[in-house]
């Protein structure tokens, strides 16, 4: 999360939002958000099994977490990206949703006939 907190300006700019949701308590949340100094929604207290359900997320059963999932939105509010974890790596980084909006920003922006390469 701190990641995205330091690409929040650049992401802002794009027209991004960010929201992060985790299986923390309300407590445990805000000390996430305090320490990382977050300045976008992080939303607490989520049932782990029914959001694992809801959206294909790994859970990780001993301690009752899910793994790391990331989905970036089209306005629409459509899935455009997905990426699923199993364990500590494979991530959606702020760099890799920066990159996916500009390119896409690039295509609708272009000229008929323009080709984006």
């Amino acid at each position: 999360m701190a990641d995205y907190q330091t690409w929040l300006p650049d992401l802002k700019q794009l027209g991004i939002t960010v929201i992060a949701a985790s299986v923390d308590s309300p407590e445990d949340a805000c000390k996430s958000v305090e320490s990382h100094k977050l300045a976008f929604p992080v939303a607490h207290s989520l049932d782990y099994q029914d959001i694992s359900r809801r959206t294909g997320a790994f859970i990780e059963h001993e301690r009752k977490i899910l793994q790391a999932t990331g989905f970036l939105l089209k306005p629409d509010l459509i899935v455009h990206v997905a990426t699923y974890s199993t364990g500590p790596i494979g991530r959606l980084t702020p760099n890799d949703v920066s990159s996916i909006v500009r390119l896409n920003l690039a295509k609708t922006t272009a000229p008929q006939g323009e080709k984006i390469c």
